[in-house]
């Protein structure tokens, strides 16, 4: 969202000569009804500087409305209800602000865990995972998110199938490459041509708006000399939203990645590879989970087509209700509407287990040029219950533009 400045950003500190207080609007948007994140440029508010605006409220009609500072300290970030057509005040905070840090990080024994106050939401592996004893060691990874977690607390990823031992919950490598005229995929992990693994973080963050980590993965040739075994230099970034409901939360995945080597790398046109890939929950079959994208495909017709958004629902973990999780594509993102692949309904020997992908190059290669940065952005919402299908589409267009600052 760092691109999407509020250029008409002239409003907000008109109350006090020092310029600590002030108000602004935001504009209505067609078709967004649903409460989505909104940033405000740090370098808009003046002579606000760090250690005043941390002693300071944000406030819409007498209510507090939490705020948070991004990491790089260029934005002031909330949560915005477009409901709320009335000004958002900021100004002095009667007395000391607490601690009112909401998605919180913590990282034990080779897993990052994000947790809305004590409540688990998913977890980052940046550890390394083994197989099942008797299985090629070559299936072990590091790298990837398992498990998320519906808000209701239903694992709703898998990992190490026994039909598919590379299969990690959420992860994107690429499969069919061209690195120097040779074949190397780093997704089918039993070729022992590549392979995908953590190798340090960034950062991390949290806060009463959001919380999440930056990590640094290396996209490996295996059988590669020293110098030429990273093919590609990838930046994970995963923020965890709270939405301000107890049946829903957000999160936001940012992959960043450039190739260090002298000829770069072809991504082949295949109906597997990098963008955002999750392997649900082996509840989940052909009788009790449905897709719905945002050009009205189905479970049936959904492979192989182009979407802006794809939602996946299926059976509770107590068969009392549904859950699930909308993915959303960034209008800047390789090939958007982005194509995916879907599994067939009679897959898995007639199982019809439930394995979804944005999948960037599925009709199209792309070649990535040598030490160019390149970048991939989704947005998944987890759900319980239902949610339909103009919801889907109000949240693609709130992560698609947010609302600008009006003048009154």
């Amino acid at each position: 969202m760092s691109r999407i400045f509020f250029g008409l950003f002239i409003i907000l500190l008109l109350s006090c000569n020092n310029k600590e207080e002030g108000g602004f609007k935001l504009a209505k948007e067609d078709g967004i009804s649903q409460a989505s994140p909104v940033s405000v440029p740090f370098e808009s508010l003046g002579n606000v500087d760090w250690a005043t605006l941390g002693n300071m409220t944000l406030t819409y009609e007498g209510r507090k409305v939490p705020f948070q500072l991004d990491e790089n300290g260029k934005s002031l970030w909330f949560l915005h209800t477009p409901q709320n057509t009335a000004e958002y005040k900021l100004e002095k905070a009667d007395g000391g602000t607490a601690d009112t840090t909401l998605i919180k990080v913590n990282k034990s024994n080779g897993n990052l865990q994000l947790s809305k106050g004590f409540i688990p939401l998913l977890t980052y592996r940046y550890g390394m995972t083994y197989p099942p004893e008797g299985v090629d060691s070559i299936f072990q990874k590091s790298g990837y998110i398992h498990p998320l977690l519906s808000p209701s607390g239903d694992t709703l990823s898998r990992i190490q199938p026994p039909d598919h031992y590379h299969h990690y919950g959420i992860w994107g490598p690429w499969t069919h490459t061209q690195i120097e005229g040779e074949r190397v995929d780093f997704w089918n992990l039993v070729e022992r041509q590549g392979t995908v693994l953590f190798k340090d973080f960034n950062d991390t963050f949290t806060g009463p708006v959001y919380g999440g980590f930056s990590a640094h993965q290396e996209h490996i040739i295996i059988k590669a000399e020293e110098d030429n075994r990273i093919a590609l230099n990838e930046n994970l970034e995963v923020k965890v939203w709270d939405l301000g409901r107890p049946d829903r939360y957000m999160v936001d995945y940012t992959s960043q990645f450039n190739s260090p080597l002298e000829n770069g790398i072809l991504f082949e046109a295949y109906r597997y590879g990098g963008g955002l890939g999750m392997r649900f929950t082996e509840r989940w079959h052909k009788d009790n989970c449905t897709v719905l994208t945002s050009e009205g495909k189905d479970r049936l017709s959904a492979d192989g087509t182009n979407a802006r958004w794809c939602m996946v629902t299926g059976e509770s973990a107590n068969g009392q209700g549904t859950n699930g999780v909308l993915f959303l594509s960034y209008p800047e993102n390789k090939s958007h509407p982005e194509p995916m692949r879907i599994w067939p309904i009679d897959g898995n020997g007639g199982r019809g287990d439930m394995f979804f992908e944005f999948c960037p190059i599925r009709h199209e290669e792309w070649k990535i040029q040598p030490n160019k940065d390149y970048r991939l952005r989704y947005r998944m919402v987890v759900f319980e219950g239902k949610l339909t299908a103009d919801e889907a589409e109000s949240y693609w267009k709130s992560f698609a533009g947010m609302p600008k600052i009006v003048k009154e």
